[in-house]
Formats: C-alpha cells, structure tokens, sequence
C-alpha cells in the first residue's frame, strides 16, 4: 500500500466548508448543495475510501 499526500484533501475540504458556512449565513435554503463535497473530501482526507 503506497503512501499519499492527503493534504490536497484537506484543503479541498476546508475550502468546501466554508462554502457551505457561506451558504448557511446569505443563502440558508441552498447550503445542502456543498454537502457532497465537504463530505467527500473529509472522507478521502481520512482515507477512508
């Protein structure tokens, strides 16, 4: 099993959570829509897929 960076992950998610927190405080009804990437990117940020 090789070893990879993950910090690209990382950034990706942080990027889409404050997306998300945008979407929360100027467009509440849309914020769902950054779901799938924080999510994604948190996951694959913990390898665990």
């Amino acid at each position: 099993m090789e070893r990879t960076s993950k910090a690209k992950y990382w950034v990706l998610c942080f990027i889409w959570l404050a997306i998300m927190i945008t979407l929360l405080v100027v467009y509440r009804e849309f914020f769902w829509l950054a779901l799938p990437g924080t999510v994604t990117y948190f996951a694959k940020g913990l390898d665990l897929f």
